[in-house]
Formats: C-alpha cells, structure tokens, sequence
C-alpha cells in the first residue's frame, strides 16, 4: 500500500511538472506507431529585438537625410557645428547628428530620385 502511494505521489508530481511546461503552449507529433505525442515548446528566452532594432536605425538615417534634403547641406552643417559649442549632450547629439556616409548615400538617391 505505501509503494502505491509513493507512486501515485511521483506520478502527480511528473503530471504537474508536464502541465506547468505546457501553460507556454504545446506542440503535437505523429509518431511513426500512429501514436499522436504532445510536447511543451521551450520558453523563449529574453533576446534582442534585433529586428526592431534595425528598424529604428533605418528610421533614425532616414531621419536625418529627410533633415539634411529640406535645410540643404550647408545650414545642417551649420547647425550642427552649434550644437558641438554647446553641453555635453548637445556635443553628443552634434556626433550623433554630423552627416555621415550613410545619409548622404540616402540625400543622394533622394535627389536622384525626385529628379
């Protein structure tokens, strides 16, 4: 009687191992028997957006280049060489803001474009 009972106790304790993988959700297998075989899918691990992050970068040079178009290169030049004379996030945002390869490869297309 206390052997059944030990294994009772162990097979509750399996079931509710089982159920508390599958709350993430599940996914089912046909053997080759025919026997249909229900497994947990993993939990996800927490990962860097990487392509939410590539997005924002596009839309950040994007951004720029659409500033660069509409104040022309010499008045962006000029307004970022002011904002280097300024704080120490002004400077940051003076290095972050200077026109770089990339923008100018979009003002290029841009220009070239609406031509």
């Amino acid at each position: 009687m206390l052997e059944t009972k030990e294994h009772f106790g162990r097979r509750l304790t399996t079931l509710g191992r089982k159920h508390q993988a599958m709350a993430n959700g599940y996914t089912t297998q046909l053997r080759g028997d025919g026997l249909i075989v229900v497994k947990p899918k993993r939990a996800r691990s927490a990962r860097l957006p990487i392509k939410g992050f590539v997005l924002a970068l596009m839309g950040f040079f994007a951004f720029k280049a659409f500033a660069v178009v509409n104040m022309g290169d010499i008045t962006y030049a000029e307004r970022v060489a002011s904002l280097r004379d300024g704080t120490v996030v002004e400077q940051a945002g003076a290095v972050i803001m200077q026109i770089d390869p990339v923008t100018l490869a979009l003002v290029a297309a841009y220009t070239e474009f609406s031509q």
